[in-house]
């Protein structure tokens, strides 16, 4: 079979935790529907189970038929590995992967053991066999998977804090990286994956939380480590902010594709809440700095990070592979809204850009048509 050029779009974290989904997802669907392959991130548990799991922070169930509203808006793969999937216990997961497929879209990330969790979302478009392995590298621990519990595929990852001054109680200097054993776990399933198909996509759930253009140091190491094996691209999603976009070996790697739909009343401080969720939203002001806007109550996220962006991987006849994205605007009603080369979509690509050069990174950036290209500074 000849092979043909492919586009695959890829968003970050989705929780449907509103009413009538579809809405949120009106102003992007045209565009995702163009994708050869759209890669979503559930963010949440969907189901009935009433079960908290979690001791962290637990997110809730989102209706179970809320779901389905991804696969309309045309994404066809959906990865699950993240710190929330566990929060309603093994019911969560079984009817988060059921209701995935039911809705048109193969999952990866997560299941009822560690081999279910590995297992990559393959499918083949335009002649070429992509393949999404999907991990998840923040917390809790109970969300991660075991030969005998249901939870995520995670890589699991050090932080070290170092005290470089005399005054005790001071901030100290952040170290992160990744076991050693855990790592290679991960870089050899890439491996073993880029020998079975063409194109590999590895998606991590990674980054620090609502904190601003921040990549910590783990995340450049797992991300670059999974070129090394064999990614052709790397997306990434948690920290409900955008971070940088860099190209590594040719590879585009886009380190936190932000919110997309993402609308929930569960981060508020209502009444209604829980303790634990209340606390978090007094916590959050101290933590990151910001408050959110009251005129949106179902989107309780940092203002910047309105800022979003579908990633554009392009694959052309020979599987060479290009990125770029398409800048979008998260509006008043919290639905992200695609952009182009006009006034609004210049200042979001420009804000990325920002936060790429504010980490160091020299990528460069370059209009075509309605998306903005990336490339190594050297191509």
């Amino acid at each position: 079979m000849m092979k043909q050029p492919v586009t695959i779009m890829a968003v970050g974290d989705l929780v449907l935790d509103e009413p009538n989904p579809d809405f949120y997802f009106e102003a992007s669907t045209p565009l995702l529907q163009q994708a050869d392959l759209a890669i979503a991130q559930v963010e949440v548990p969907h189901t009935t189970s009433t079960e908290c799991a979690s001791v962290d922070v637990p997110a809730p169930p989102a209706d179970p038929a809320n779901l389905a509203a991804a696969g309309r808006a045309g994404f066809a793969v959906a990865t699950l590995a993240g710190n929330h999937i566990y929060d309603c216990g093994p019911q969560g997961i079984a009817d988060t992967v059921r209701l995935c497929r039911e809705a048109g879209m193969t999952p990866t990330g997560a299941g009822m053991n560690l081999t279910e969790a590995w297992e990559p979302a393959i499918v083949e478009r335009g002649g070429h066999r992509i393949g999404v392995i999907n991990v998840n590298c923040v917390g809790p621990r109970e969300s991660w998977a075991t030969s005998r519990k249901p939870g995520a595929a995670s890589v699991k990852v050090i932080t070290h804090y170092e005290l470089d001054s005399a005054n005790p109680g001071g901030p100290p200097t952040v170290y992160s990286f990744c076991d050693p054993a855990s790592l290679r776990t991960f870089t050899d399933a890439v491996r073993e994956l880029a020998g079975r198909v063409d194109i590999v996509i590895a998606a991590l759930h990674k980054g620090i939380g609502h904190l601003p253009a921040e990549i910590a140091a783990y995340e450049f190491e797992i991300a670059r480590a999974a070129v090394d094996a064999g990614a052709s691209a790397v997306i990434a999603h948690h920290a409900h902010i955008m971070r940088g976009i860099e190209v590594y070996r040719g590879a585009p790697i886009f380190h936190g594709l932000g919110n997309f739909v993402t609308v929930t009343s569960a981060l508020s401080s209502g009444d209604e809440n829980s303790p634990e969720r209340q606390a978090w939203a007094k916590r959050r002001k101290k933590l990151f700095g910001f408050s959110p806007d009251p005129a949106m109550p179902t989107y309780a996220f940092h203002p910047e990070s309105r800022n979003t962006a579908i990633a554009v991987i392009s694959v052309d006849e020979q599987g060479a592979v290009s990125g770029g994205f398409i800048p979008c605007w998260i509006d008043d009603d919290a639905r992200p809204v695609p952009l182009g080369d006009d006034e609004k979509g210049r200042q979001v690509a420009a804000y990325i850009e920002d936060i790429t050069r504010e980490v160091e990174l020299d990528t460069r950036f370059s209009w075509q048509g309605r998306e903005v290209r990336v490339s190594a500074p050297d191509a």
